[in-house]
């Protein structure tokens, strides 16, 4: 007798079932029975704190991972496991949340890599989806000089060209911008349309109510919420997404805005590098400035500009009145200024070393003499994991082992320990869960305390209007407005970062 599937409301049966799956690594038992059923036309969207077995999930669809039992069916076919080509020719296509594309080769040549068939063809069907999508990518640039932005939309473009029957897109609007954004959700209520099967996994839980239909809430390896969308609210996931023991962590993001009239910190006059030209803004002791902007404002140019990794063309950095304009990025960290940089997996860790030794890197020289002292090192490390209660095994722990969050936490930890006058934080949340990111707000309130200023750059305009004291955006390289107190709102930051808003110029 074969196995029997359970049609939907429509008829159809699940294009993709999986039957009680359990993964372990060693002890840690990761997937511990996970059924979902996902039917043709669905947008399941898969959340779940970092660590709660997401990626373990899709991996093993993908055929990356072998579990120990369960089943994995494809329009009622068994899924072979650990064969990665399999899952590809039987129509499943994962698009990563941190792109993996070679550097050296066009965009062109990473999108049609392991494509049959004829060049033209295959170049006038990407043109034809590119046109759909209205997205404007140069195919025949490197994919070295590509943003974290457009390297994204390479991985969506793979999927899609592929024309999967079940596509599985992994945090695909971290990086993308308002506009693009708005496209892929086109893109995906066309494929919900054309019965194309999508698994959703994403940390704003504002895209669940958008795009799914159905809702799968994973925490320790469980699924513990499922149903149609229209079945829950935000606070209801927010709620099943904490941790069964959450406490809210103390101090509370603070509701208050400091004012801008303490000692000024930080000062750009007339600042001009690659990719921004003429920006000019003060910050003050205790005071959180938030820089918005769409994708491309050049932020991060400016952000690692003052860190000393690129040129400065004109203009000058002040710290503390000191002239700080052009210095190597070592001297930046001595005099006082620290960057946590956008992509953590890229450039924030090293992904093969311990917990300890990521959050210590910056300070060796101030714990060290001669030789290492290994006991300064663990109890600095170890002060950190409890203060942004890091979840590890211990600070010997691997850190490419843990969770994006936790990961997270060790970076900004490792910035803070060289104690900066002035911390600049990219997308301090990018790709966390909702307990994580309510501890690096926490963080951040934290450092205002002790007079930190705070250079806070994010993508997320709800971030920006809850951590910030003032606000500026950024258009096309140039400072567009600033906001103060009442005037941080997310109408009018989205409206400036796009060019068209009102504000004060900075």
């Amino acid at each position: 007798m074969g196995l029997e599937f359970r049609k939907n409301e429509a008829g159809l049966s699940p294009m993709l079932s999986i039957r009680d799956i359990h993964k372990s690594f060693g002890s840690n038992e990761v997937l511990r029975g996970i059924n979902i059923d996902i039917y043709p036309g669905d947008a399941l969207a898969l959340i779940g704190g970092n660590g709660a077995g997401k990626s373990t999930l899709v991996k093993s669809v993908m055929g990356v991972y072998k579990p120990e039992s369960g089943c994995i069916y494809i329009n009622g076919e068994p899924l072979e496991f650990s064969k990665p080509a399999v899952s590809l020719d039987k129509g499943i296509y994962l698009v990563p949340q941190e792109p993996m594309l070679f550097p050296n080769m066009t965009v062109e040549q990473n999108v049609l890599m392991g494509f049959r068939g004829k060049y033209a063809a295959l170049h006038e069907k990407l043109v034809a989806l590119m046109n759909q999508l209205g997205w404007k990518l140069n195919l025949a640039r490197s994919a070295r000089t590509l943003s974290i932005a457009e390297q994204q939309l390479v991985e969506i473009l793979r999927g899609l060209l592929r024309e999967a029957r079940v596509l599985i897109m992994d945090e695909p609007t971290s990086a993308l911008t308002f506009d693009e954004v708005n496209a892929l959700f086109k893109i995906i209520e066309n494929l919900k349309r054309e019965k194309i099967s999508i698994i959703y996994i994403t940390h704003r839980l504002n895209e669940v109510f958008m795009i799914a239909t159905h809702v799968a809430l994973m925490k320790d390896g469980l699924i513990t919420l499922y149903g149609k969308a229209g079945e829950f609210t935000r606070e209801m996931l927010v709620k099943g997404l904490l941790p069964d023991d959450y406490t809210e962590r103390k101090p509370a993001v603070k509701k208050t805005r400091a004012s801008s009239e303490g000692e000024p910190v930080f000062e750009l006059r007339h600042y001009s590098g690659y990719g921004f030209e003429d920006v000019s803004f003060t910050i003050h002791e205790g005071e959180a400035l938030g820089l918005a902007g769409v994708v491309g404002a050049g932020r991060t140019e400016l952000a690692m500009t003052i860190f000393g990794r690129d040129a400065v063309k004109s203009g000058k950095a002040l710290l503390c009145g000191e002239d700080i304009t052009g210095l190597k990025t070592r001297e930046i960290i001595k005099r006082g200024v620290n960057y946590v940089c956008e992509d953590r997996f890229l450039n924030g860790i090293f992904r093969i070393t311990s917990l300890s030794n990521n959050i210590t890197s910056s300070c060796l020289r101030d714990i060290s003499l001669f030789f290492l002292n290994f006991a300064a090192e663990q109890k600095l490390a170890v002060k950190y994991v409890n203060d942004f209660r890091i979840k590890a095994t211990g600070v010997t722990q691997e850190i490419g082992s843990l969770s994006g969050g936790n990961q997270q936490k060790a970076v900004i930890g490792r910035a803070l320990t060289t104690n900066p006058r002035l911390v600049i934080l990219d997308e301090p949340t990018r790709g966390i869960d909702a307990g994580a990111r309510s501890d690096i707000y926490a963080i951040i309130n934290e450092l205002k305390e002790r007079k930190v200023a705070v250079l806070l750059i994010s993508s997320d305009i709800e971030e920006i209007v809850e951590l910030s004291d003032r606000a500026i955006t950024m258009f096309q390289g140039r400072v567009k407005a600033e906001f103060k107190g009442e005037e941080i709102t997310q109408d009018a930051i989205m409206s400036a970062s796009f060019g068209v808003g009102r504000g004060n110029v900075a």
